[in-house]
Parts: structure tokens; sequence; C-alpha cells
């Protein structure tokens, strides 16, 4: 199943994906007809600047969402929670999906609404993610700072391009969990989510807050495109660094800008996110329990064993073998 919609501030996904999927919205939520699937969406409004749309399904055909850019500049701040549960494929200017799967964190995304973005949601899966909207001059006065850093001075000043990867962390996945789980019937529940989603927002924006001022280069779909082939090359093989200039030439940039968009989008150097990667999956494949230290080290191209496990215990605070007998 496609649904395809341009992104203006007008624009009520909840409307018109009801339309097109034969249902109907009542008090602000859309069931999912049992003929595609079972769940909701539910979407609260608390000013006309600023709203939160829920998605909590399972369905049995694949779900394909397409933006369209609106084509008028940053009028919209659109933010992506996703629970990283299942596997999500983002793309972005028509290119083929990247895969988002649960061994990864970069599960909120921030872009202006003039961007094109594609994202699949397999069927069979549950599903729960949630959208915010937000307007520029809104989020200003919500977040109430008189010198902000770059990354903020660029999401609430409108006219700017911008794609941001941030991580999910423990407290926001739950927090995203229970916001599903509200009893809406209460009447102080639009107060209490309103409170909760601002928290939400909070975690993010605490953490773009930290991240290293640099001048702000706008950008285009078919960059946000090339961005994510880039990240699918470095993560495809964690046995080895990235050679950036392989990296510069796949992505048809010279590497000075290559090395200024990833680091914008994703908020790190590239041999910085291929090693927070690499320690990821050694995490993983420790969790599962199928292989030594040794050779999980191995696998992942350290040919000095104690170097792996230096790097580890500086990633999670334990050594490779204490995390891996915690599992």
């Amino acid at each position: 199943m496609i649904f395809s919609f341009t992104a203006t501030p007008e624009f009520d996904f909840m409307t018109y994906f009801a339309w097109h999927i034969g249902a109907t919205v009542n008090n602000g939520v859309l069931n999912i007809p049992d003929q595609l699937g079972n769940g909701y969406i539910r979407k609260l409004s608390f000013n006309p600047e600023f709203k939160i749309t829920l998605h909590h399904y399972m369905l049995k055909e694949d779900l394909i969402i397409k933006r369209n850019t609106s084509g008028m500049g940053n009028e919209l701040i659109t933010v992506f929670f996703y629970s990283n549960e299942q596997t999500l494929g983002i793309a972005f200017d028509n290119n083929p999906n990247i895969e988002f799967s649960a061994r990864d964190d970069s599960a909120i995304q921030v872009t202006s609404n003039n961007l094109n973005s594609t994202i699949r949601f397999p069927a069979g899966h549950t599903i729960r993610y949630a959208v915010i909207a937000i307007m520029p001059s809104y989020l200003k006065s919500l977040l109430a700072v008189s010198k902000l850093n770059s990354t903020l001075e660029t999401l609430t000043n409108p006219g700017n391009t911008f794609l941001y990867f941030e991580n999910m962390t423990a407290e926001a996945k739950l927090l995203l969990k229970n916001l599903s789980a509200v009893d809406m019937s209460d009447e102080l529940s639009q107060f209490y989510m309103q409170i909760k989603v601002q928290e939400l927002l909070y975690l993010l924006f605490q953490k773009l807050s930290k991240r290293e001022s640099l001048p702000h280069q706008n950008i285009n779909s078919a960059d946000a495109a090339r961005l994510l082939q880039i990240r699918n090359e470095i993560i495809n093989d964690l046995s080895a660094p990235p050679v950036l200039g392989k990296l510069a030439q796949i992505a048809a940039m010279s590497e000075t800008k290559l090395k200024q968009l990833f680091k914008q989008a994703f908020g790190d150097s590239i041999y910085n996110y291929f090693q927070h990667a690499r320690m990821e999956e050694a995490a993983f494949l420790l969790k599962q329990g199928k292989r030594s230290v040794a050779e999980v080290g191995y696998e992942l191209g350290f040919t000095n064993l104690s170097h792996f496990s230096r790097l580890f215990e500086k990633h999670y605070g334990f050594t490779p073998k204490r995390y891996s007998s915690q599992a």
C-alpha cells in the first residue's frame, strides 16, 4: 500500500489517510479496518502550531509513505520518532530504501518539510511511532533560550533546509511507548499528553544542543539520499575502516562537502560514526552468546584484542568479557 502526500502546514495526514484506506476518523482516532490489519492512528492538536500523530498498528501488507516537498521552504519541522523494534526503510529523492534495523539507534529523524522522503513499514509487524509537527517560531518560543547552538538555530529559523538523525535513548523509547497507553477519556489527558510530548522533544533537543556548532549547509533531497547511501556503505562492512576518497566518489561530492554534510546530519564524523556502529554490532553479537569475545573482535576487523577491549569498555563501561557474561 502506497500513500503519497505533499507536506504543507495545512495538510491533515490522518484525514487524507483515512480517505485513502476507506476508513473514518472519530474523536481524533482512525481505527485500521479489519481487512487491512489492526490498530489505530491518533492525532492530538495542542495548538495550530504544535501537533502529534501517534501510529500503533499491524498491517497485512507493507505500507509505503511518500512525502513530497511543498516547494515553499521550511514552514514546518517534522520530528519522526521510531521505536526501532522492527526494520525500517528510509529513502530520499526516490532512491532505493536504506534500512534501519533494530540494531541501529538513529531512530529520530528531524527534517524541514521541503525534502522528499519515503518510509517503508513491513507487514506483519507491530509498528509504533510518533510524528510531531511544529512551526519553527513556536519551537523557538518553547526553547526560550537566548543563545542557541548552530543546530537549534537552524531548526528555529524559517528558510533552512535540513536533515538530522539522532539516537533513540531508552528513556525516549519508554516515553514513546507510554504515550500510546494514555487513557484519553480522562478530562486532563490532553494536558498530560502535551507535557509528555514536550518532554520527548526536550530529550531530543538536549542532545541536539550538545552538537558541535558548525556553519549550516542547506541540503536537497539528492544530498539526503546520498548521505543515507554513504551511511549504508559505512555499516555494510564494519571490519574495515571507511576510506573517505572512495565514499566521496560514491556520493559524487568533494571530500570536504561529504565530511561537512555527514557530520551535520548524523552529529559525528564518518570515522567516529563507523566506530560507534562497530561497537553496537559487537554488543549485538555478544548478546547473542554464540561467539566468543575473540571471535567477535576478529569478525569486526580487530587484530589486537586488547585494543578491541579498550574501545568497547570506553563505549559501554564494561569489558567485552564482562558484557558478554551479563547479556
